[in-house]
């Protein structure tokens, strides 16, 4: 499939999304865009130190009048392609060709200040407004950002800086931030140094997420890589991410906010990933999961030199669920703790959020997991007026490499385990618990139903 998108996008120069999107099971056809211009055409200088934000507003611009004619495709040649933040327009595809850098300024007045989302009611790091992405889209309908393994780099290491010593005026900007939109596909490039998350689809139906490397270095401070956040129809396959913080985070809003936006995440398909987490969890569900994460499914995951391997988070005023999660064919790597989950974890945005909203974590199974070099296999601490319940572990083992004779540590959480190594706590193991209608369930994730 893949060297066949790549001859398309040779032959045609141009593509736009054609079905279903977002489906790990039917990858999305790729159509010729009738229209395709170059940024050069627009006065665009890719050497590094030329500002092409107008270059890239204006191209868009234009192409924007192609919407309803077929839409069009925008490309970018080799070059290093300095630019401030921009928007991007329905039916359109912004390609970029081997060689070709879209490198982000790190001069912040190039960076506009937008409103918070509104599941989240303020800016994530510092209260109020927050700066926009590189890259945005905002009601779209089928964009298709692609490209030759060209890059995207967002030069974040002074964001991090402006983070670090508390210096930031809004919240720090991410690379690609694709809003209230459907039929988004993002493949074929390479994301580097994201001030804070890389690939950010926030309120989206139908997303496609394939084929892509994304790197910051270890010390970068709470740099994540894809964040499916209140979105449906989420694919993610093929992909290499390695973060400061967190390699794959599902979130869906904050608190008070994202009880009332209520928008959850769901219908979530990753398969086939390499992932590693320096500081954080290679696979996260939350904090910020107020709208609720159900009916996902990771498969086929290597998850690798990490603090946590697979990690829920959430805490009491959150509200919200986590239900309905299936993980199968997992294998880890020097990683410090296996399987994590806290009822404990995260700030609040201000004080008017509930404290009595208590989040629900329940049918979580993990199965057909491999593990070497583990220094704690599992961490589980529920909340004591709402649980962990339905946990439920199956043909896993952990390697561990630790000599203290605690591997697994639980409280206020109840499951069920078969064939677990090194044995879990007791409160996973009971023999008593019901587990043919409690762990096996049928899940329908991305148009297809699997049995566990």
């Amino acid at each position: 499939m893949l060297v066949a998108l790549l001859l398309l996008v040779a032959l045609s120069n141009a593509v736009r999304v054609n079905g279903n999107g977002g489906q790990c099971g039917s990858n999305p056809r790729l159509d010729p865009r009738p229209h395709s211009v170059s940024i050069l055409e627009f006065g665009a200088v890719g050497d590094g130190k030329t500002l092409n934000t107008i270059a890239f507003q204006n191209a868009i611009f234009y192409l924007k009048s192609f919407a309803d004619k077929g839409g069009a495709q925008l490309y970018v040649p080799p070059g290093k392609w300095l630019t401030g933040s921009f928007n991007l327009t329905s039916h359109l595809t912004l390609f970029l060709e081997k060689g070709a850098v879209i490198i982000g300024t790190q001069d912040p007045s190039h960076w506009d200040v937008v409103e918070p989302l509104p599941s989240y009611g303020r800016g994530l790091e510092v209260p109020g407004g927050r700066y926009q992405s590189l890259i945005n889209g905002y009601m779209l309908h089928d964009v298709v950002v692609t490209g030759n393994n060209g890059t995207i780099d967002g030069m974040g290491m002074v964001w991090w800086d402006w983070y670090s010593t508390h210096s930031l005026n809004h919240s720090r900007p991410h690379l690609v931030e694709i809003v209230a939109s459907d039929y988004v596909v993002v493949s074929n490039l390479t994301f580097l140094n994201a001030p804070a998350y890389s690939i950010h689809p926030v309120y989206c139906s139908h997303v496609h997420i394939q084929n892509v490397s994304i790197s910051t270095p270890p010390e970068s401070p709470y740099t994540v890589g894809i964040v499916p956040d209140s979105s449906d129809n989420v694919c993610i396959e093929d992909c290499i991410v390695a973060m400061g913080f967190d390699a794959i985070s599902l979130k869906s809003g904050w608190d008070e906010y994202g009880i009332a936006y209520g928008r959850p995440t769901e219908n979530v398909h990753i398969r086939r990933v390499h992932l590693h987490a320096f500081s954080g969890s290679a696979l996260a569900f939350g904090s910020d999961m107020s709208g609720g994460i159900s009916n996902v499914l990771v498969e086929h995951a290597h998850l690798f030199n990490s603090k946590s391997g697979i990690e829920f988070r959430t805490t009491k005023g959150r509200g919200g669920y986590m239900k309905e999660i299936v993980m199968s064919d997992i294998q880890m790597e020097n990683v410090h703790t296996a399987i994590a989950a806290t009822g404990n974890c995260g700030s609040h945005p201000d004080d008017k959020f509930d404290p009595n909203a208590l989040p629900h974590l329940d049918h979580i199974t993990l199965k057909d997991v491999t593990g070497t070099n583990i220094s704690i296999a599992g961490n589980i601490a529920g909340i004591e007026e709402s649980p962990f319940t339905n946990i439920c572990l199956s043909n896993i083992t952990l390697s561990t490499n630790s000599v203290s004779p605690i591997t697994w540590e639980c409280s206020n959480v109840s499951g069920f385990s078969d064939s677990v190594l090194p044995e879990p706590c007791p409160e996973l193991g009971n023999p008593s618990y019901d587990s043919s209608s409690s762990c096996f369930y049928l899940l329908s994730v991305s148009g297809k139903t699997v049995v566990q």
